[in-house]
């Protein structure tokens, strides 16, 4: 933990409501990049930053100096993220099927895509959102910190508040959905590889 994040938290518990500034500029970025690619939609991953912050914030007495910060603001990203994901899922899916038969997305951020960008992936786009849609919210947040984020194991499962075995299964389960899912995308057609 750096010196100004020390400070930053010292003095938030010791009162000052605007030390709390600090930990938000500092960090603020990193959870919300974190909270979308686990919900999937920036305006969901805006209220996880804030629910994140507001629970750092009320919990902040029973933080321990001698642990690094990030990691703990993690993991209470990561639990508002599984959150809103399960409240998402009771209301309302994250693809359906259109007249054809093909998956869409519901976001309307992916329904209006550039033109490049739709030339170049709009079908893989909308297999990879409802591949990742249907994992489960532990195995897409230990995915996305593993293989987006870049994360240590031993990270994750303290982020996730499991052990590292069973971190390493929820990675393991998502990739093979995910590979699954996918796996119309990765085939090299076979006059290709001739």
């Amino acid at each position: 933990m750096t010196d100004e994040e020390r400070q930053a938290v010292r003095d938030a518990k010791a009162g000052d409501a605007e030390a709390f500034g600090v930990v938000v500029r500092l960090h603020s970025r990193t959870l919300f990049r974190t909270a979308a690619r686990i919900v999937g939609s920036a305006a969901a991953a805006e209220d996880v930053v804030q629910e994140t912050l507001l629970r750092a914030f009320r919990a902040l007495h029973r933080f321990d100096e001698r642990h690094e910060l990030v990691p703990w603001l993690q993991r209470i990203a990561i639990n508002a993220a599984i959150d809103e994901l399960r409240r998402a899922q009771r209301e309302t899916p994250l693809a359906q099927r259109d007249a054809d038969g093909e998956w869409t997305s519901l976001d309307p951020a992916d329904t209006a895509p550039s033109p490049e960008r739709r030339a170049a992936s709009a079908g893989l786009g909308r297999a990879a959102a409802h591949a990742l849609g249907g994992l489960s919210a532990d195995e897409r947040a230990a995915f996305v910190l593993r293989h987006l984020e870049g994360r240590p194991i031993a990270e994750i499962s303290r982020a996730l508040g499991k052990g590292d075995n069973a971190t390493k299964q929820s990675i393991f389960r998502a990739v093979r959905k995910l590979r699954r899912a996918l796996a119309a995308w990765t085939e090299v057609p076979r006059e290709e590889l001739a």
